[in-house]
């Protein structure tokens, strides 16, 4: 049996994620908080059949600070707002998954679900939702409803710091159930639109979620008819074991950020352990890599690209997911190396944009489909049915009396 082909997305954020992208030549910095920017993107990321595309978005300006904000000036600060992006983005593609990032923290469950929940009705059944805990104390003080501590990364392991996260994940995890509830809330033929009788909705079709939890309780229903996909997509960006679970208990995929094959083996077995873990019900996890990447005709050019943005930035550029520069052919080689350690997909971050994204629909994916490793057309019009997950039941009109 021939194996899987692999499911690649893309991660949208600003002009790409090295910090010295903006300032190379093919950069587009004086479009970057313009629509037409983040449609070209869109559009060229479905023109390359990705399954997705997912958009960064948090509660403050983007930081080379652990806690945020700094002082430079000669990197890329500011953000639209990613679910409201994502919607304007959705009438002028047709295809591909749009999946905007939106925290868990000092925001509102009920406001998420309706979001995330319009922008499947606008986009026919293609939307999903990174979700992100928002930890900084800064974040905190632009809302003054809570204080957090000051997170420093050699702090993770003190009581303090890692009690707060674990309370920050805790909180992500009863918030998405809140938005997954929501979600059901209407039966799927509640709205019936009646004209002869003058019934628009059957009330006995929306039901009350009820919940209460330590952060918030939550009566319902929403005011958002079920999404078209039933459960528009839920995904996470996860280090570590703690995240594992949260991931475990909510997400639909998990993004993980192995280093090397040997890695990438370690993390789906702590994945599939954290799943046992927590009793996940229903489909396993989707496991995705994600990689910085850097692409070129030739390695040459990949590394002289990347060499001039870091002296441009003043220090080498690293980051939690691993970086590639080479080819799209070499990376071809390793996305499949990765398979065989339990990978199912991949988010790419294109190290420069719009040119490594690019790189990725025009160089990459024809390798891919070369070695019979990648759609050739897509499959299915939902991002759900793209990613081989089914619609699932609605779990109040299963259990309603």
């Amino acid at each position: 049996m021939p194996p899987t082909p692999l499911h690649i997305s893309a991660a949208l954020d600003g002009a790409g994620w090295h910090p010295a992208a903006w300032r190379d030549p093919s950069a587009r910095p004086r479009e970057l908080f313009s629509a037409r920017y983040w449609t070209d993107l869109a559009t060229e990321a479905e023109s390359g059949l990705l399954d997705f595309v997912t958009i960064e978005d948090s509660l403050g300006p983007q930081s080379s600070s652990y806690e945020g904000p700094d002082d430079r000036t000669d990197q890329v600060r500011g953000r639209l707002d990613a679910v409201l992006l994502a919607a304007r983005i959705a009438p002028v593609t047709g295809r591909v998954g749009l999946v905007p990032t939106a925290t868990t923290t000092h925001t509102e469950p009920f406001h998420v679900a309706t979001g995330i929940a319009t922008l499947d009705h606008v986009s026919g059944g293609r939307a999903g939702w990174r979700a992100q805990v928002s930890g900084r104390h800064t974040e905190a003080g632009h809302f003054g409803r809570r204080e957090f501590p000051v997170l420093r990364p050699a702090d993770h392991e003190a009581p303090e710091p890692a009690g707060h996260v674990s309370d920050l994940l805790e909180e992500a995890a009863d918030a998405v159930e809140v938005v997954r509830r929501l979600w059901d809330s209407w039966e799927d033929d509640a709205v019936i639109r009646d004209v002869a009788t003058g019934r628009f909705v059957d009330r006995d079709k929306l039901h009350y979620v009820d919940f209460q939890g330590r952060w918030f309780g939550v009566k319902g229903p929403a005011i958002t008819p079920r999404p078209p996909q039933g459960q528009p997509l839920v995904t996470a960006l996860a280090h570590a074991s703690l995240a594992y679970r949260f991931a475990a208990r909510g997400a639909d995929v998990v993004y993980v950020t192995p280093h090397d094959k040997e890695q990438a083996r370690a993390i789906v077995a702590e994945v599939r352990e954290a799943e046992a873990a927590v009793g996940r019900p229903g489909e396993p996890l989707l496991v995705f890599a994600d990689l910085l990447v850097h692409l070129d005709a030739d390695a040459r050019t990949a590394a002289d690209r990347r060499s001039r943005l870091d002296e441009l930035d003043g220090a080498e550029h690293v980051s939690d997911a691993a970086v590639f520069t080479g080819t799209p052919e070499r990376l071809a080689d390793l996305l499949l190396d990765w398979r065989e350690a339990g990978i199912q997909g991949y988010r790419l971050r294109p190290g420069v944009l719009p040119s490594d994204l690019r790189a990725i629909t025009r160089g990459l994916v024809p390798v891919l489909q070369g070695r019979d490793a990648f759609r050739r057309a897509y499959e299915a019009p939902t991002l759900r049915g793209l990613l081989g997950l089914p619609l699932p039941a609605n779990r109040y009109a299963t259990t309603a009396v």
